[in-house]
Order: C-alpha cells, then structure tokens, then sequence
C-alpha cells in the first residue's frame, strides 16, 4: 500500500512538473482505474502554487507529545463518564429500591468514590481539551492528528456498541414484560451520557469534513 502511494504521489509531482492540471491528472488516473479517494489524497499532497515546481504539503504526523494529550483526554472522559454514570445509578437504587434486595452493602463507598473520580476526571478532560483547542486555532493542520482521529471513532465505536446494548436490554425487557420505572430510568442515563459523546464527536468530525 505505502509503494501505492508513492508510485502515485510520485507521477503527479512529475506531471505538475510538466504543466499539466489537476484535473487532467485526475482523469488520467481515473481512466486508467485507480480509486477517487487515493486519486483526491495524491492531488491533495501538493498545493495549488504558481511555484514552478509542485509544493507539497505538509503531512499529518504522529508525535510523541499528541499521543499522550489524546490518550490523557480520551482517557478521563471514559473514566469519568464510566462513573458519571456509576453514580446516577445508586441514586436511582436508592429512590427506587429493589424489593428483592433488602441490602445494598458498600453504597457509600460507591457513591464516594464515582464522585472522586467524576470531580477529577472532567477537569482534567475540559483542561487537556481546552489546551487541545487552542494548539489547533493556532495550527488548523493539527485537527488531522492521526491519534485524534484513531482515538475520535474509537470513540464513535464504543458510543454506538453502548447504545445498541443499551437499546437491546431495553427491548428485550420490554419483552419480557420486566419493565420498572428503576431499570428505565438506568436505560436513560446510558443513553443520555453515550448519546451525548457520540453526537458530539459525529458533529465535530462532520464539522472537520467541511472544513
């Protein structure tokens, strides 16, 4: 694949060198069956200049110090969305109890610790976050960090995979005839918390696209 896309990057830089368009180029390619996609990415490496010789562009690195603000952001929003929802869920046990269980041992220690993590995890995310923002109005090319975009639909993945369990648990009692206002108001706290990551990073990438 990667010899693909020299031996392709490589013809277009010599016919930019010999005064041909892009869109000739792209014609070229496409009658002679290369795919649109690979044929926009290979025009796409080099800007449009009235340079004499083609001038690339500057290409989307990887870099020590993106990956660990990524992984930081990304990692404090699971964690702390994970117990976000922990903590809505012994609010819900506790207004509504189950009749079949008398005891919930270890409910304080639940709630502490959920509210332990939620007060230090969305902090650290807005922050990294902001910080993140900020790099990327400075520098636009930022937004097309491999790790942001790896870590951006990993997270659309997981998002999508949480509210299709939770969509499956929902009809499956409803099935069942199983359905108290205790397990419905957990279905709506799964998917209020994965909704909302999910629309957020779908319009943020859909936001990118245009751009």
């Amino acid at each position: 694949m990667a010899s693909e896309v020299q031996q392709l990057e490589a013809f277009v830089k010599e016919s930019l060198q010999n005064g041909s368009t892009k869109s000739d180029i792209a014609k070229a390619l496409e009658s002679a069956g290369w795919p649109g996609a690979q044929i926009n990415n290979a025009l796409d490496a080099f800007a449009d200049s009235t340079f004499p010789v083609p001038v690339p562009k500057p290409r989307p690195s990887l870099s020590a110090r993106d990956a660990f603000l990524y992984l930081v952001m990304f990692s404090t929003l699971y964690y702390g969305a994970w117990n976000l929802g922990s903590l809505f869920f012994s609010f819900i046990d506790r207004a509504f109890p189950d009749p079949a269980s008398r005891n919930y041992p270890g409910f304080v220690d639940i709630q502490r610790w959920a509210t332990a993590a939620v007060i230090i995890a969305f902090p650290v995310f807005f922050l990294v976050a902001r910080y993140i923002g900020r790099q990327i109005e400075l520098n636009p090319f930022k937004r097309l960090s491999p790790a942001r975009r790896w870590l951006t639909y990993l997270t659309l993945f997981i998002a999508s995979a949480t509210l299709l369990g939770d969509t499956t648990t929902l009809i499956f009692n409803l099935l069942g005839g199983d359905l108290t206002v205790r397990f419905l108001l957990k279905v709506l706290v799964v998917a209020a918390i994965a909704g909302s990551a999910f629309s957020f990073y779908l319009l943020d990438l859909r936001k990118e696209e245009k751009e």
